[in-house]
C-alpha cells in the first residue's frame, strides 16, 4: 500500500513592511527536511509568492541551517526576504539557541544576527557580501532595449549609468529623474525575459532619489521569469542597489542607514533597510533587514 508525505505545514510572514497590507509575502516551511524539489516548487506555485524552506544544515557545512528558496517557475538561489522572515519565525518558535546564526545557501553563506526585546519585537539582518558593479553589455542597445520595454524616453534618466549590480544575483540599476516617473512606469512584461537574458540580469530595478540626505530611494522591481510581473520587496536587489549608488557617490561610505521604499505602485508599501558593514575600516559587505509581521496568505491554484 502506498502512503503518500504529510502536507507541510507552510506559515506566513510579511516581510519589510512599512505599512498596513505592506511587504512582501513569503510563505515559510521551517520543517522541509525531506521535502522534494518538487514539493518545494509546488508551494510556491500554489502561492505565487517566493517561498523558504528551513533544513538541518548538510554535515561539514559548519552552517546552522540550510535555507532554499523557490519561485513558481524555478529555485533561487538566495532571497533576501525570504531569508529574514524564515530566521523571524524560527526565533519567534524557540528553535534558535543564539542571536548569531550561519546559514548555508545556493549562493554561498550567510549569516543572520538577531535582537529581541519581548516575544513580537524581533528583529533580523541578513548579510550579504560586497557588491560587484558592473558596465552593461553592448551599452548603446542595452539602454535602448530598457527604455523601450519600460516605455520611457532617455529623458527620463537620471544623470547616472544604467549598470549591471550584484551581491547574490545580478540586477539591472536604472536611475530615474523623479519618484512620479518611476511610480508611472507601465513596462512591456511580454519581452522582460528575452532582454534580461541578453543583459545577462534576472530582473530591472529602477529607482530614483527620494531624499539624498537621509538616503531613502525608491525602487521597483520587475524579475525575468519569476512567474509574477512585478516584487513588492526585494532585499537582494536593494543590496545590490546600495553597492550602485556607492559606487556612484549617492550615498557614504559608512554605517549610515540606507532606506529602499519598494511596493508603493503594488499598494504593498515597503521599506528595506541596508547597512554597509566594515571590517578593520574595510568595506566587507552589507546588512539588510526590515520590519516582519505574521500574515494570511490564501492560495492561488491546487
Amino acid at each position: 500500500m502506498m502512503t503518500t508525505s504529510p502536507e507541510p505545514q507552510v506559515r506566513f510572514v510579511s516581510v519589510f513592511a512599512a505599512g498596513p497590507q505592506g511587504g512582501n509575502p513569503a510563505p515559510i516551511v521551517v520543517d522541509g527536511a525531506g521535502m522534494s524539489d518538487a514539493e518545494m516548487q509546488q508551494v510556491a506555485r500554489a502561492y505565487g509568492h517566493e517561498s523558504g524552506f528551513v533544513l538541518p544544515s548538510p554535515p561539514g557545512s559548519d552552517c546552522d541551517f540550510e535555507f532554499r528558496f523557490w519561485v513558481p517557475n524555478h529555485e533561487m538561489s538566495m532571497c533576501g526576504h525570504a531569508t529574514v522572515g524564515a530566521t523571524w519565525l524560527l526565533q519567534r518558535l524557540g528553535r534558535l539557541q543564539r542571536d548569531r546564526i550561519a546559514i548555508l545557501t545556493k549562493s554561498g553563506r550567510v549569516h543572520a544576527r538577531i535582537g529581541q526585546s519581548d516575544e513580537q519585537d524581533i528583529s533580523v539582518e541578513v548579510s550579504q557580501p560586497t557588491g560587484i558593479v558592473e558596465p552593461l553589455p553592448d551599452t548603446p542597445r542595452s539602454v535602448d532595449d530598457i527604455l523601450d520595454v519600460l516605455g520611457i524616453g532617455s529623458d527620463c534618466l537620471a544623470p547616472f549609468p544604467i549598470q549591471n549590480a550584484r551581491t547574490s544575483r545580478i540586477k539591472t540599476l536604472i536611475p530615474l529623474k523623479s519618484v512620479s516617473i518611476l511610480d508611472g512606469l507601465k513596462p512591456d512584461f511580454s519581452r522582460m525575459e528575452r532582454l534580461c537574458n541578453r543583459i545577462d540580469s534576472t530582473g530591472l530595478y529602477p529607482y530614483a532619489v527620494s531624499d539624498r540626505n537621509d538616503q531613502i530611494i525608491d525602487a521597483r522591481q520587475f524579475p525575468s521569469a519569476s512567474g509574477y510581473p512585478e516584487d513588492a520587496a526585494t532585499g537582494i536587489a536593494a543590496s545590490a542597489l546600495s553597492f550602485g549608488l556607492l559606487a556612484n557617490r549617492m550615498v557614504d561610505a559608512s554605517e549610515r542607514q540606507i532606506t529602499i521604499r519598494q511596493g508603493r505602485a503594488m499598494n504593498r508599501p515597503s521599506a528595506i533597510k541596508v547597512r554597509f558593514s566594515f571590517n578593520d575600516g574595510d568595506l566587507n559587505g552589507c546588512w539588510l533587514g526590515g520590519a516582519v509581521q505574521p500574515t494570511e496568505c490564501e492560495k492561488i491554484a491546487s
